[in-house]
């Protein structure tokens, strides 16, 4: 024995300690990654009745129950409204990524031509927009490439999200993916599955747990498993986000916000409940409440309209009947503070208010505002680094695969994406920016050219550029005159 550990123990028989016991401890997860998928797809549908639904079916406990769209009092009716900022949120992020998202180059050359005829086939820009939605509403997702000579002569993109995708994984690496698609016929629904892998393409349908014959389904009764050629899977999976609950598994933006959004939705209700109790109510006798000129019975009472409640007459002689208008005061001040805590719960660490068009400048100064601006370009730029490595990827599967379409050998290609710059300065702000560098004359022409056109133009337009402003300011270096050049 070591004589630290001689000592250690000494110290702990002359304090009496006892070691720790190592208590077993047993944590029910409160739904399935399906599951789970399938609450963050409901989310971001913005569905009132459909949040209500969910929430009075889901069965996890007591913290469950007490969410404000679990709440269903017996005795009477809540307005319970839905705010839309799940799906404002992940909209405004995928608009924000999509709109950097430049064109695909590659090293070579090799696969341009193909690809700007394959690009507006699939629509390309839409088609990674929809992807990033569902990436960051489902936790993650995979594209599937397929072919079908009858709809298009090139390979057809879909992406499938979580609900509709397993991985198949080895020592962490995705070698295959699982697509499942539902189809019904008659009463009963199958599932096909497709099982796309290195080099092979596979099909089974399945009838809950036993498997069925393909051609029970008869649009797919022409299926059959193929192989290809080349080292590739015509499937590109894609997360941008890990999960921590599900191995292997993506996260999705809403994992740790929905209580969040569940608070903020019960706050905008609460206020607009308030506002429909605190609207002016009348009190107003018997015998002054307005009558159907017709049949002489008292007029029915109108939520929105002429509210009045019904009193007995004075019974003392003397007094007259006389109407009494009352409005409860609403403390709309402690309604808006606690509304806009709510909704800095919801937005922090994934997007700045300001990004959502939220005027909140008179809420923080504007050091903070600009440090808020930092959180959505943080955010975008985690998305963006994910597509930075799967579109290549893509691309390439996409190209190889029209290779394989035209029974030649699938090429190599390189391409790559780059995105802009987010949260660039405007053109007239370049423009300021860059007269008052020419002006002190700390920058040549060629970076102020560059700086104000950046890649929108090409470098032979840029040099004509340069050549031009130079001969405007008399800088453009001339060939010395020549014997018999005429002179001025």
């Amino acid at each position: 024995m070591k004589i630290q550990e001689k000592v250690k123990n000494m110290i702990r028989s002359w304090l009496n300690i006892q070691p720790a016991n190592d208590n077993s401890i047993t944590i029910l997860e409160p739904m399935s990654f399906q599951a789970n998928v399938i609450k963050n797809q409901i989310w971001y549908r913005g569905d009132a009745s459909e949040l209500h639904q969910l929430y009075s079916q889901l069965d996890d406990g007591y913290v469950g129950r007490s969410r404000f769209w679990a709440a269903a009092p017996a005795n009477q009716s809540i307005r319970k409204i839905h705010s839309g900022l799940p799906s404002l949120i992940v909209d405004t992020l995928a608009y924000v990524v999509k709109s950097d998202l430049g064109d695909v180059e590659f090293k070579s050359g090799t696969g341009k031509s193909e690809w700007n005829g394959i690009s507006k086939e699939i629509d390309f820009l839409s088609l990674i927009g929809g992807a990033v939605v569902d990436t960051l509403v489902s936790a993650d997702g995979a594209f599937k490439i397929s072919v079908d000579t009858d709809i298009s002569e090139y390979p057809m993109v879909e992406f499938y999200p979580a609900n509709r995708v397993e991985y198949i994984c080895k020592r962490g690496y995705v070698t295959g993916i699982y697509f499942f698609t539902e189809y019904r016929v008659r009463d009963k629904v199958y599932q096909l599955r497709e099982t796309y892998s290195k080099g092979s393409v596979s099909y089974a349908l399945f009838d809950g747990d036993n498997e069925a014959p393909i051609n029970t389904v008869p649009e797919l009764a022409d299926l059959k498993s193929v192989t290809f050629s080349g080292d590739y899977m015509m499937a590109v999976p894609l997360q941008v986000f890990k999960s921590p609950k599900f191995i292997g598994r993506g996260k999705s933006l809403f994992d740790t916000k929905t209580d969040d959004f569940d608070a903020h939705d019960e706050v905008v209700s609460q206020w607009m409940d308030a506002l429909r109790a605190g609207r002016v109510q009348k009190y107003i006798p018997e015998d002054m409440i307005p009558r159907d000129p017709k049949t002489g019975a008292l007029c029915s009472v109108n939520s929105f309209g002429t509210e009045f409640v019904q009193v007995n007459k004075p019974p003392k002689e003397g007094t007259d009947s006389k109407l009494e208008v009352i409005q409860p005061e609403i403390k709309y001040e402690a309604f808006l503070n606690t509304y806009t805590a709510t909704l800095d719960m919801c937005l922090q660490g994934i997007i700045s208010p300001a990004t959502l068009g939220i005027d909140v400048g008179k809420m923080s100064s504007a050091d903070a505002q600009r440090e808020k601006k930092d959180v959505t370009g943080n955010t975008r730029n985690t998305i963006t680094g994910a597509l930075e490595k799967v579109i290549p990827k893509l691309v390439s599967a996409i190209l190889m695969t029209y290779d394989n379409m035209r029974g030649i050998e699938p090429g190599a290609y390189a391409p790559s994406i780059a995105f802009g710059e987010y949260g660039a300065p405007s053109f007239d702000s370049r423009i300021e920016s860059v007269g008052k560098a020419a002006t002190t004359g700390i920058m040549s022409t060629e970076s102020q050219v560059d700086e104000l056109w950046g890649n929108s133009k090409d470098d032979e337009w840029k040099k004509k550029e340069v050549e031009r402003i130079n001969q405007a300011k008399g800088l453009a270096e001339m060939s010395p005159p020549g014997v018999g050049d005429d002179t001025i």
